[in-house]
């Protein structure tokens, strides 16, 4: 080997050293999803982050999305999607194609990549062990029904700990069923990883998307951010869209208890490595 190359892989190992000892035993909530779903390069890489994360003696728990893969098959089958504030209205037989897609398809690709990369992983969705439990959501102040869209009502983290402790890594897509009547319902996967983070008292919560992160009125990445930053931005505007929901999922989960909250570049190869096991990070830090 090149004496240079050695010496830059012996920096990178040792530069990652105090991050393994600091994260050894702790557990780190990842939601996947945007581009570093559907690049082959980026899957891979990503499938190679997890299970080295578990290697190392980190607890990996992956919540992931999949609502590009749900409009390209219920387009497929002729049904036409409707969007209400942003959110698919599900009726019975939408339904049926969510849990297809997430608790099928994509689960166990991403499954299937961990095992190939060496990992022992674990399918769930939120009706395995009762992990999550949920209710209809209402739009305040619209008179739209969503169908079986749903919020978290609560989450019992046994399964996932139980998975956690026998050396396997759990990957959870977002469906929750109702105690009263059994119903499914199709949930925000931001949301459910944010939900499961509390609940587990994650190290940190870890949202990947198609973004730097958050950025300023310059298109500068912002990080190292507190509530009051974050309400600033909000306020003028230097946050909105598609980011808020990230923002606000992020915060409820520090102040439920996660140590700290990332949102980082999900197009950036190793990204979750990169900002766990690195000086530098790829994201935006949200802090309490």
């Amino acid at each position: 080997m090149e004496n240079n190359r050695a010496k830059n892989i012996a920096s990178v190992l040792t530069e990652a050293l105090p991050y393994i000892q600091r994260y050894a035993g702790k557990t780190i909530v990842i939601k996947y999803g945007g581009n570093a779903m559907t690049d082959e390069l980026l899957k891979s890489s990503f499938a190679r982050d997890i299970v080295l994360l578990k290697q190392v003696g980190i607890n990996p728990v992956v919540v992931h999305g999949g609502g590009p893969q749900i409009g390209r098959l219920l387009e497929r089958l002729g049904k036409e999607s409707t969007f209400i504030q942003g959110m698919r209205v599900t009726d019975g037989e939408t339904m049926d194609v969510v849990q297809m897609v997430l608790g099928g398809l994509v689960n166990k690709d991403i499954v299937s990549l961990i095992s190939r990369h060496g990992g022992r992983a674990v399918g769930l969705t939120g009706k395995d062990g009762g992990l999550i439990r949920a209710r209809k959501l209402t739009l305040d102040g619209h008179d739209g029904d969503l169908g079986h869209v749903g919020e978290v009502e609560s989450i019992d983290p046994s399964i996932v700990a139980t998975l956690d402790d026998s050396g396997f890594i759990p990957v959870i897509a977002p469906v929750g069923f109702s105690e009263h009547d059994g119903a499914a319902y199709n949930i925000n996967a931001d949301t459910v990883a944010g939900k499961v983070a509390s609940v587990l008292g994650a190290e940190k919560l870890i949202l990947l998307t198609n973004t730097p992160g958050v950025l300023d009125s310059d298109g500068q990445l912002l990080t190292g951010l507190g509530a009051t930053e974050v309400d600033a931005l909000i306020a003028d505007g230097t946050i909105q869209g598609g980011m808020l929901p990230k923002i606000h999922c992020a915060l409820d989960a520090i102040k439920s208890g996660v140590g700290k909250a990332h949102i980082i570049d999900g197009r950036v190869q190793h990204a979750v490595l990169l900002e766990l096991l690195t000086d530098a990070g790829v994201g935006t830090l949200l802090k309490g």
